[in-house]
């Protein structure tokens, strides 16, 4: 039978993950595998970047859509296992699973939401009949980039706070501030650090530093947070701060930063895995495509 695509693989996928057991994503590749019958030649089927087989891929983003929702979710590496959502799921015998079936739950709503950004999306919509090839690849990259971007958050909250720290002072180096790491940041984050975390030269010859505050937080960051940053500032005479956390800030919090003679800047968690996907930490890429246009002036005779 044909490769199925990737919302007819939600429902089989939950359905393995019914026993609430943790498995690997590769488990369920195999099982899936041979619960659709596949071929050896249909397993082994490549995408055009000859870096992952077809199926393969397809269970990854069923996988990733599911957990969007909340009926999945990753343990650990390599990892899924169901959630109590999920197990409720099932327990209404649903016939199929698709993208219209996820649209109930809020998660997933804000996930189709993210990735839109003004475009249909044809990976959330299966409206493709009117795009372009171009819209296709346009929107298909803002669907990886967002669902990249979710859990790029989650794994940086599963990190240390010490980790975190190291994090940031990695990431602003990467920016082009101070050079190396070796002569660039330092991670303060221990004991009588005064409310900073870091601190990292503004620039190689390192006439200036800023200070950091790193911060791994669950509700939003309110007011009395900044003005504590703000305090650490002026007792260390500094002009320069960066207030990052893995969640959100309040306006307040915003309002005061914006206000006090220091230059504060507030990188939320949704700012701070974009950073990171654009300056390339803590993520690696998967393929790149060019698209390539005739070059008129080539064929132009003299």
């Amino acid at each position: 039978m044909a490769i199925p695509d990737f919302q007819s693989l939600m429902l089989p996928l939950l359905t393995f993950s019914a026993d609430q057991k943790e498995h690997l994503k590769r488990e369920a590749v195999e099982v899936l595998a041979t619960q659709f019958k596949l071929s050896d030649e249909e397993k082994s089927k490549l995408l055009p970047s000859g870096k992952q087989a077809v199926f393969e891929n397809r269970i990854g983003w069923a996988n990733s859509f599911l957990k969007q929702a909340g009926l999945l979710e990753y343990p650990r590496r390599g990892y899924i296992k169901v959630t109590h959502r999920g197990l409720e799921v099932l327990k209404q015998q649903p016939k199929f699973i698709n993208n219209k079936f996820l649209e109930q739950f809020p998660e997933f709503v804000q996930f189709r939401n993210n990735s839109k950004e003004g475009i249909d999306q044809p990976i959330l919509s299966n409206d493709v009949a009117e795009k372009t090839p171009e819209e296709l690849l346009e929107s298909g990259y803002r669907t990886l980039r967002v669902s990249l971007a979710n859990d790029l958050l989650q794994q940086i909250k599963a990190c240390t706070p010490y980790f975190f720290e190291k994090l940031v002072v990695e990431l602003l180096v990467k920016m082009g501030y101070g050079g190396s790491i070796e002569d660039a940041g330092r991670v303060i984050g221990k004991s009588g650090d005064e409310g900073i975390d870091g601190i990292i030269n503004e620039d190689k010859l390192g006439l200036d530093v800023i200070y950091l505050q790193a911060k791994k937080w669950e509700g939003s960051v309110s007011r009395p947070e900044i003005q504590k940053f703000a305090g650490a500032l002026l007792g260390q005479k500094a002009k320069k701060g960066v207030f990052i956390t893995t969640s959100s800030f309040t306006r307040e919090a915003r309002d005061f930063a914006a206000k006090v003679d220091s230059k504060i800047v507030l990188i939320d968690g949704d700012m701070l895995v974009q950073l990171m996907m654009d300056h390339g930490l803590g993520v690696s890429t998967s393929a790149i495509y060019e698209i390539k246009r005739i070059d008129s002036d080539y064929f132009t005779e003299d």
